[in-house]
């Protein structure tokens, strides 16, 4: 799939960010959630069937749970812990991504039928093993997607303990089976060899 710059965010999706925005102050979210965002437009550019509004709105707030989890807890049960994917950190950010997105929404005019598709993605984006709809694989998969580009390497390797090259070598292993849509997979694939490159994964 040929990736397009997206030239800007529309207004809406800005007021969005921007009430999310001190949400985004931990675990790196102000770098995960808009490389995310970029990936779920490119996806949502190629399902026009998709909700594309949904998709921005679930994506920029699927993550804001973590900022009411303590940061050491974080990293050492939901990053370092062994089965970390099912540990109880998991489940709570995702709970307190939907008791935090809810008002939110709610003050910038959303309407609960909407609101409600969207805390029906947050709730179980990490921990839960299918997806419920088009517009979930998008955010589950656009979620993922950033951990193929440099920054996300970078970044994940803190959270895990690993150098580039096994993190890499991980993300081709484990992650990309993970991903829903085929897009998502010539993406991912196209990323992690110029992120490799980059990084010298292979050498080091």
């Amino acid at each position: 799939m040929k990736k397009e710059m997206i030239k800007h965010v529309s207004e809406n999706y800005k007021q969005v960010f921007q009430a999310a925005e001190k949400y985004m102050r931990v675990r790196k979210n102000d770098v995960h959630i808009p490389i995310s965002y970029y990936y779920a437009m490119l996806l949502a550019d190629a399902y026009p069937a998709a909700d594309r509004e949904l998709v921005a709105v679930a994506i920029i707030l699927h993550d804001i749970g973590w900022y009411s989890i303590d940061e050491d807890d974080i990293f050492k049960k939901g990053f370092q812990s062994e089965n970390f994917m099912q540990s109880d950190v998991r489940y709570l950010h995702e709970s307190e991504g939907v008791r935090l997105s809810q008002p939110l929404l709610k003050d910038l005019g959303y309407d609960d039928t909407f609101i409600e598709k969207v805390i029906t993605i947050i709730d179980g984006h990490d921990t839960r093993g299918f997806a419920k709809s088009l517009e979930d694989e998008i955010v589950r998969d656009a979620d993922k997607l950033w951990r193929f580009t440099v920054a996300g390497v970078s970044v994940a390797c803190d959270w895990f303990k690993k150098t580039p090259g096994k993190y890499c070598a991980r993300l081709g292993t484990d992650i990309i089976p993970q991903l829903h849509l085929k897009e998502s997979k010539e993406m991912a694939e196209a990323d992690l060899k110029a992120t490799k490159v980059m990084l010298q994964a292979d050498t080091l």
